[in-house]
C-alpha cells in the first residue's frame, strides 16, 4: 500500500478516529469558548474530526477539506449519517490553502508532519485565521500500546521494536520528501513563528480497557496489517513470525481473539491565536 493512498486507506482512518474519538472529544473541549462561526478541517480525511467539530459547533460553517475527493465523499456520508451539516472542499495541503476562506477555528491532525516545509504549512494554516482565530494542530503524543510485554510466544518485546521499526520509517519519509527542511518540532513555538499568541501544548488519554470492544479491536487489526507490510523488510523473521500469528484469525491468541487486548494511548494538540 502507497503511504500516501488515504483512499485505500480509509477504513482505517475511520476506525482510527472512532477508536481515538475521547481524546477528540476533550481536545475539542479546549476551543468551545471560542464559539467559531466558519470551521475549517484541513487534511480532514473521512471526515471524523470534522463531524465532532460540526456536532460541536452546530451553528458554525463547517468545512473539511482534503486533497482527496474519496476520502470526503466518505466525509458527507458520515456526516449524513450523523445528522450534522458539513461542508466539504477539495484542496491539496499546503498549496491550494491559499484558496480557502479564512475561518475563526482551524483544526488539522496529524497532516503537518507530512509536508517537506512544517514551518511554511504552519504560516499557511495560521494564514487561514480571522482576527482573534485559533489553529488547533494533533501532532506527536505517545506510541499506542495494545498487548502485554509477553505474548506467550515469540520474543518479549516486540511492541518496543515495532515502535523503534516505525520510528526510522518516519524519519525515512520525512528524508525523502522533496524540498524536506529539517526542524526541532517544538510545536507552540512554531506556532509563534507563524505569528500565533498564547501557544501551548496539551495531551489527551485515550483508553479502551482489556477486553477490547469490537470496533477499536478491528481498528488494532488493521493497523497490525498495515505495520506487517510496512516493516516487512525491517523487522526480524521471528517477529515477522509473531505479527503472522497475531493476525491469524484462527489463532486462539491472535488479534481477533485474546482477550487481553486493549488500546492506550496519548495525543498531544497544539493551539495558538491570531492576534485580534
Amino acid at each position: 500500500m502507497n503511504e500516501h493512498d488515504w483512499a485505500a486507506m480509509a477504513d482505517l482512518l475511520e476506525l482510527e478516529g472512532a477508536a481515538h474519538d475521547h481524546y477528540l472529544h476533550q481536545a475539542i473541549g479546549q476551543l468551545r469558548e471560542h464559539d467559531p462561526l466558519r470551521v475549517l478541517d484541513v487534511g480532514s480525511g473521512p471526515g471524523v474530526a470534522a463531524c465532532e467539530l460540526a456536532a460541536a459547533f452546530p451553528r458554525a460553517e463547517v468545512t473539511a477539506v482534503d486533497g482527496s475527493a474519496e476520502l470526503l465523499a466518505r466525509a458527507e456520508r458520515r456526516a449524513d449519517r450523523l445528522g450534522v451539516r458539513l461542508r466539504t472542499s477539495v484542496a491539496e495541503f499546503p498549496a491550494d490553502l491559499a484558496g480557502l476562506p479564512r475561518a475563526d477555528l482551524v483544526w488539522s491532525g496529524q497532516t503537518v508532519h507530512h509536508v517537506a516545509d512544517q514551518q511554511d504549512a504552519l504560516n499557511r494554516l495560521a494564514g487561514l485565521l480571522e482576527p482573534g482565530g485559533v489553529l488547533a494542530i494533533a501532532e506527536g503524543g505517545l506510541p499506542s500500546r495494545w498487548l502485554p510485554r509477553d505474548l506467550g510466544f515469540g520474543r518479549p518485546g516486540l511492541q518496543a521494536r515495532l515502535d523503534a521499526a516505525m520510528a526510522e520509517a518516519f524519519d525515512r519519509m520525512r528524508a525523502e520528501l522533496p524540498g524536506s527542511v529539517p526542524v526541532v518540532e517544538h510545536w507552540p513555538r512554531l506556532l509563534r513563528a507563524a505569528g500565533l499568541t498564547g501557544t501551548y501544548s496539551k495531551s489527551f488519554l485515550v483508553e479502551h480497557p482489556a477486553p477490547l470492544a469490537e470496533q477499536p479491536r478491528r481498528w488494532v487489526r488493521l493497523w497490525f496489517q498495515r505495520m506487517r507490510e510496512a516493516l516487512a523488510e525491517s523487522l526480524d523473521q521471528d517477529d515477522l513470525t509473531t505479527l503472522d500469528r497475531l493476525l491469524d484469525p484462527d489463532d486462539p491468541d491472535g488479534i481477533d481473539r485474546r482477550a487481553d487486548l486493549f488500546l492506550l494511548a496519548t495525543k498531544t494538540v497544539h493551539f495558538g491565536r491570531n492576534r485580534p
